[in-house]
C-alpha cells in the first residue's frame, strides 16, 4: 500500500525512511551503498536539496533532507528509482549466470 502524500513546501525539513520489500536487504554490498550515495548526490545537485544527515542500514535507510525548492516529490523517485533499477539489473545478471 502506498503511503499518503507528504505536505511539500519550500525550505521544509523531512525525515525520510525507506525499507526493502518484506524488510529484505536494500544494500547487499559496499558498492550498493556507494552507488546509492552517488544517486543521493546527483539528486541534491539536480533538485537543489540539502542532505543534513543519512544512515544506511542493510534493509532500510534514513535521510534528513531539506528542500529549498519544495520538491521532495521529484527528489525521492530520482533516488529510489535509480537504486531500484540498478538492483533489478544486477539481479537479472546474477540470474543469467546461474
Amino acid at each position: 500500500m502506498a503511503r499518503s502524500l507528504r505536505i511539500s513546501f519550500e525550505g521544509a525539513f523531512y525525515h525520510v525512511t525507506s525499507h526493502g520489500n518484506e524488510r529484505k536487504p536494500v544494500f547487499k554490498s559496499k558498492r550498493d551503498r556507494e552507488k546509492f550515495l552517488e544517486y543521493l548526490e546527483s539528486a541534491t545537485e539536480r533538485y537543489t536539496a540539502v542532505v543534513h544527515a543519512f544512515c544506511l542500514m542493510d534493509n532500510h535507510y534514513h535521510l534528513l533532507i531539506e528542500t529549498p525548492a519544495g520538491n521532495l516529490p521529484q527528489i525521492m523517485p530520482h533516488i529510489n528509482g535509480a537504486h531500484a533499477s540498478r538492483r533489478t539489473k544486477k539481479k537479472i545478471e546474477e540470474d543469467r549466470n546461474l
